[in-house]
């Protein structure tokens, strides 16, 4: 069973248990990524499904192995004879992840991890900011006004000199 997903403006076609490298995705080692973006799948049986982009309800799990950077790659850009040269270089930002499972339709997506506060902190929170008292806020100041323009002196029209005249090129000898 395989499955062609899109992630990162690429696509990959991907296995259970296959390791690949797509770029960066949010989270750290371990944690479980599901991929939603499924462009085909391939069933044991070897009936595939494509979609029209998408195949509705086909996830790709995967856990999270390595944020890790690609090998530096040199942009160097020069135009000959112009003495114009630019040495700059890129580290790609990736992140390794380990197929576990690939499911059709029908599978349910799981919930992002949230970092809950206990509830009792929250609501004494809430009754503390209805509690104390609202303090005002500072006045902005007014915006400054644009000052009156100048009116513009008309423009003193000046004389433009003739330009000088060349003088007559020696005779040359007949």
């Amino acid at each position: 069973m395989f499955a062609v997903i899109k992630t990162g403006g690429k696509q990959y076609k991907v296995a259970k248990d296959d390791v690949i490298k797509v770029e960066r995705l949010a989270g750290e080692a371990g944690d479980d990524v599901q991929l939603d973006q499924v462009l085909a799948i391939s069933g044991d049986d070897g009936d595939l499904s494509v979609g029209a982009p998408l195949i509705e309800g086909a996830i790709v799990s995967a856990t999270l192995l390595e944020q890790a950077r690609a090998d530096k790659i040199v942009v160097f850009k020069k135009k000959r004879r112009q003495n114009y040269r630019r040495k700059a270089g890129h580290r790609q930002d990736l992140t390794v992840l380990r197929i576990t499972d690939i499911a059709a339709k029908g599978a349910k997506k799981a919930a992002p991890k949230k970092a809950a506060e206990p509830k009792a902190e929250t609501a004494a929170k809430t009754e503390k900011a209805e509690d104390a008292p609202k303090k005002a806020a500072p006045k902005k100041a007014a915006p400054k006004k644009a000052a009156p323009k100048k009116a513009a002196a008309p423009k003193k029209e000046t004389a433009k000199k003739a330009a000088p005249k060349k003088t007559a090129a020696k005779k040359t000898e007949e």
